[in-house]
């Protein structure tokens, strides 16, 4: 491969130490104050026209989003890449406790509106800036009714710093410095559990089933503190839910999705009733590769001719030259990305595992981390990234604000999916004989079986660890046998029961975040709805882009069910999750046909 990037963001402020730097966090502080003093005169005011006031606290908070996420972007750009950065590390703990202030203004904020009332709908009416951001309105007025009292909120908001926060830091930190012994090309090397994880898809089977051994005997050693974290965090939520009044644990996440709850159990439902297609699908791959069933090890080994490695330049000429065939400005974006060096992508030790892609609004950019090995699944992974990256693009292109471009999980990965999706159709169009499309349909259906199977595993472990931590702490043997449970229950008979990964709970970081619960269902919303949109891309062609592009720059005005219906889609209805699945099944078919 050639150099891996290192990703510059020197031109939003030229370092963590810089006067610059300095400037923007103390101006997030006078931000700070200045809507203290608004919220103190106006947030208690009785008056029947409150369009004025709520129009101009929608601006203090746009100016306040804009800025803070910039700078704590910037900072974990740091922390990210390099956890034992402890200048980053001491930034981000300062700049925290700063903006816990501003949690606690945002509650007092939600509180307001919550008790307007019909004079909400008056200021709608009748102000610019209020219509403008109606649908967030609305929404935090309807969750307002899910918020302790205003004190309560404001202890919890100051103890997240030291309870949530603090467990989920623990759990980046050692992860992220786990190092593992390891003969690879016949020498033995120190290599970072994130490049570990990554031989996940070596051709070589002795090298896949040493590195699951390696992995998991490095966790092993680790579970006990990760096992505190994860107590600590869904501890957190669960007593939080409680006090809030929410229904169950569920209850806020699909509410943070734009959902309901018909709509989950929908696709939940079409998902369940997909197993067996999936299994069809493990079970000709185990036969390709000459077993009855799969290890874990062998459910992301190549078949077919996929020995390709690519370098960073040929996944760049891939990703914007098929990037441009959808879009010019999709490929344009793409193409500023590499040029700019918007990506981090080389895997080292203290650099956090998987990938990920973050906004820097203030500067109207985006910058992605990858761990690049230059396998198409991670050529893969680059056009997921981007296609994040994409969607901030539109949003800014869009002049939408940050109150505008709040976008929940499901509509987020739509964007990510979609151009994944552009990539892996690109491959499939160009393969020159059996095997090679062999090997383009085992990259798309091991994500989309990841995205469905393993997704709901993840689901089903989260449900049982969200009831039985509300009765006590669970051990780290016990995360383990719910992990295999929930494994056994989706993957079934695809694959070998004694060889599962009861130790996905350790690394993935989804079960960490202290206020997002179930990270995970909105990635199967993501695949299966962008797998339907791109059914009516290939019906329309150029025509769909413009409609899809303001799809993207609606995303954080209105919810997921009406958004779909600009397209003719009820996402409440469970056929639709089933159409989308059965385009799946035909890849599933071929699959077997040529495996």
């Amino acid at each position: 491969m050639n150099t891996l990037p290192h990703w510059d963001l020197t031109n939003v402020y030229p370092g963590l130490e810089s006067a610059e730097f300095d400037a923007a966090v103390a101006e997030v502080g006078q931000q700070i104050e200045t809507l203290k003093q608004f919220l103190a005169q106006h947030a208690t005011e009785s008056a029947v026209d409150v369009g004025e006031p709520l129009a101009q606290s929608i601006d203090l908070f746009n100016a306040l989003y804009t800025l803070a996420h910039t700078v704590h972007s910037f900072i974990y750009s740091f922390v990210s890449t390099d956890s034992r950065n402890t200048t980053a590390r001491k930034k981000m703990s300062e700049f925290n406790q700063l903006y816990a202030q501003a949690e606690i203004l945002d509650t007092q904020w939600q509180t307001w509106v919550g008790k307007l009332g019909s004079r909400l709908e008056q200021a709608i009416a009748t102000n610019p800036t209020a219509q403008a951001h109606a649908y967030y309105l609305r929404d935090m007025a309807e969750q307002a009714k899910y918020l302790m009292s205003e004190p309560e909120e404001s202890l919890a908001s100051e103890l997240d710093l030291s309870g949530a926060t603090a467990w989920q830091q623990l759990q980046r930190t050692v992860t992220s410095q786990i190092s593992v012994d390891f003969e690879l090309d016949g020498e033995m090397q120190k290599l970072p559990i994130t490049k570990i994880i990554n031989l996940h898809s070596h051709p070589d089977e002795s090298v896949r089933r040493r590195a699951y051994e390696a992995e998991n005997l490095a966790w092993d050693q680790a579970r006990e503190p990760l096992a505190a974290a994860l107590n600590g965090i869904k501890g957190t939520a669960n007593t939080l839910d409680r006090r809030r009044g929410r229904t169950d644990a569920l209850h806020s996440a699909i509410d943070a999705a734009h959902i309901d709850r018909a709509t989950l159990e929908a696709m939940l439902g079409a998902m369940e009733a997909s197993f067996p297609m999936f299994r069809r699908y493990f079970k000709a791959k185990a036969k390709h590769l000459g077993k009855e069933q799969l290890a874990w090890w062998d459910v992301f080994a190549p078949v077919g001719e996929s020995n390709k490695r690519y370098s960073w330049d040929e996944a760049r000429t891939f990703i914007v030259e098929n990037f441009g065939k959808f879009s010019p400005e999709l490929a344009a974006f793409a193409r500023r990305a590499f040029d700019q060096q918007w990506m981090d992508a080389e895997p080292r030790e203290g650099k956090v595992g998987g990938a990920f892609c973050m906004s820097l609004p203030a500067a109207k950019e985006s910058r992605v981390l990858l761990n690049f090995d230059g396998s198409l699944s991670q050529v893969s992974t680059v056009a997921h990234e981007l296609g994040h990256g994409y969607h901030n693009e539109c949003l800014f292109a869009a002049g939408k604000t940050k109150i505008q471009s709040s976008t929940p999980m499901t509509l987020a990965e739509t964007a990510s999916i979609m151009c994944e999706t552009i990539a892996m159709e690109a491959v499939l169009e160009q393969v020159q004989n059996p095997q090679e499309e062999l090997a383009a349909l085992e990259e798309i259906l091991n994500g989309a079986g990841q995205v469905v199977v393993d997704i709901y595993s993840r689901y089903l472990f989260e449900k049982e660890v969200f009831e039985r931590r509300a009765k006590a702490e669970l051990s780290a043997e016990e995360f383990c046998e719910i992990m295999e449970r929930a494994q056994k229950a989706t993957y079934g008979d695809g694959l070998n029961p004694d060889y599962l990964q009861k130790y996905m709970w350790t690394w993935k970081p989804h079960y960490y975040r202290s206020g997002l619960s179930f990270y995970n269902f909105p990635y199967a919303f993501g695949l299966l709805f962008s797998t339907g949109l791109y059914a009516i891309y290939a019906q329309r062609g150029a025509a769909f882009v413009p409609d899809y592009t303001e799809l993207l720059a609606s995303t954080g005005e209105a919810n997921a069910a009406d958004l779909a219906a600009r397209f003719g889609i009820d996402l409440r209805s469970r056929k639709f999750w089933e159409d989308s699945l059965a385009m799946i099944g035909k890849q599933v078919d071929r699959f077997c046909e040529l495996a």
